[in-house]
């Protein structure tokens, strides 16, 4: 079965998108009416609030759990659920990056087993393989169609593959692919230059056939064989001799409903380094504000002209595979923070995984002060977890919300939707243990921005309003 996940990213259960009306002049440029009514998830996909732009390798981009994912028989995480995963993920990415230094785009990597389970993106693409492909854009396609967690922090692409019992794998909403039907499917030796550059995700060898394991730091894992496939994006895009990993087993909890994590991060086994020939390590993506609305994915140059974003150099992490970059300042309500750069000098890892954006405690105690003053005229309501900023907006038709502008190097400033201010009715933002410790962009904060990752040209642009 070539491999061919519909790239179908999915992200997080998150606010819906945030219609406004009118401000008075004086305040436009500084807060943000939103209608309560908008906050609510709708029970059907209302497809696209913005037309996605057109090219070769677009496909559709989802929260996991909502009316327009495919995953939307899958049960809903808690609250409770969803922040704990974060945290673990948040936990990981630190541990990884403690004895690290943010630097330019030229400094290497080294491949380090890394990923802590949370909800994610995912996409969905075919695998090729005997059985139709069905439910996406490309379900003309041949093929098994797969959903994947999109993952801009990992490096091995894996999928769940026949045999695979649950336990110890889980379930998945997608038939699973089988690769003794797939006619381009195509094991690794041990001994072949593949298996042997695996380094420490290489797990040994049986008959002849080299394994992979990847270990989580919350104790998770996925192991199976290394294989290499077809990757079909649509009847014109597909990718030969695609490498991933064949999971076989897991260990510890995969929550997702997902057939497996499709990897964009700098490693050689990535996605983007395998098809860096051809589209030239570029790729971007927007999450959409709610479940009820689509965004989308695209590996390669966007067909928009570069005028349309705002760019800042990326951060690379010399011990790591993470994209970065680097915050400036902050201003809430038109106001900026007292807050020096030299606060955020560690930089920010831009994750599609983490939700909760993390901020140096200097910085988001700052942010929380400020945002806590605009919000007075409201109730405030009990923390939620890590979330310590809640307001209860029982009877509020629409709310006052003041506008937060994050501004990076090269002066590139980017205006918030409300969806990436509040989440479950409070401040979307957390903060780190210390102000040595990188930031993290989450996943919430990106929402209805298109992110343009040019990792060979070590820049970063951001496009708001595009989904």
């Amino acid at each position: 079965m070539p491999l061919v996940p519909s790239l179908f990213l999915l992200l997080l259960l998150h606010l819906s998108c945030s219609p406004t009306v009118q401000l008075a002049a004086a305040d436009e440029h500084k807060y943000t009416l939103v209608a309560m009514s908008s906050l609510k998830p709708k029970a059907t996909c209302s497809g696209y609030r913005v037309s996605p732009p057109q090219n070769i390798t677009w496909v559709p981009l989802n929260h996991p759990h909502g009316p327009c994912s495919p995953l939307s028989d899958a049960a809903t995480p808690s609250l409770a659920e969803l922040l704990h995963h974060d945290q673990l993920r948040v936990d990981g990415i630190h541990m990884r990056l403690s004895n690290d230094t943010p630097g330019d785009s030229k400094k290497t990597q080294s491949d380090q087993n890394y990923q802590t389970e949370s909800y994610g993106n995912v996409l969905r693409r075919n695998i090729d393989a005997s059985a139709a492909a069905a439910g996406s854009r490309s379900s003309s396609l041949p093929g098994v169609l797969q959903t994947f967690v999109l993952d801009t922090a990992s490096d091995v692409p894996w999928v769940q593959c026949l045999p695979c019992p649950i336990p110890p794998c889980h379930p998945q909403v997608d038939s699973f692919y089988d690769p003794s039907r797939s006619p381009s499917s195509a094991p690794f030796s041990c001994t072949s230059p593949t298996c042997t550059g695996l380094g420490t995700y290489a797990n040994g060898c049986v008959n002849n056939q080299c394994q992979y394991r990847v270990v989580y730091p919350d104790g998770t894992s996925t192991s199976g064989s290394y294989i290499a496939d077809l990757l079909t994006f649509d009847a014109s895009n597909a990718v030969p001799s695609f490498k991933f990993g064949c999971s076989h087993a897991e260990q510890g909890s995969f929550d997702s409903r997902a057939a497996g994590i499709l990897a964009l991060g700098g490693g050689p086994e990535s996605l983007l380094s395998q098809t860096a020939s051809r589209y030239g390590k570029v790729f971007a993506y927007c999450i959409p504000a709610s479940s009820s609305y689509s965004g989308f994915f695209i590996l390669g140059v966007p067909s928009l002209a570069s005028s349309r974003y705002v760019v800042t150099p990326m951060v690379r992490f010399s011990q790591a595979t993470f994209y970065g970059v680097r915050l400036r300042a902050i201003t809430v309500g038109g106001q900026p923070l007292g807050v020096g750069p030299t606060v955020f000098a560690a930089g920010s890892v831009l994750d599609s995984r983490t939700d909760i954006t993390r901020l140096p405690p200097t910085a988001y105690q700052a942010l929380r002060a400020a945002f806590r003053s605009s919000m007075s005229m409201y109730r405030s309501a009990p923390p939620k977890g890590i979330l310590d900023t809640c307001y209860d907006f029982t009877g509020v038709v629409n709310i006052k919300l003041p506008k937060i502008t994050l501004v990076f190097d090269r002066n590139a400033v980017v205006v918030l939707d409300s969806s990436g201010i509040l989440f479950h009715d409070c401040l979307a933002f957390a903060s780190n243990a210390n102000d040595r410790m990188p930031g993290i962009l989450g996943s919430v904060q990106q929402q209805t921005i298109e992110v343009l990752y040019n990792v060979d040209g070590g820049t970063v642009g951001f496009r708001q309003g595009a989904c």
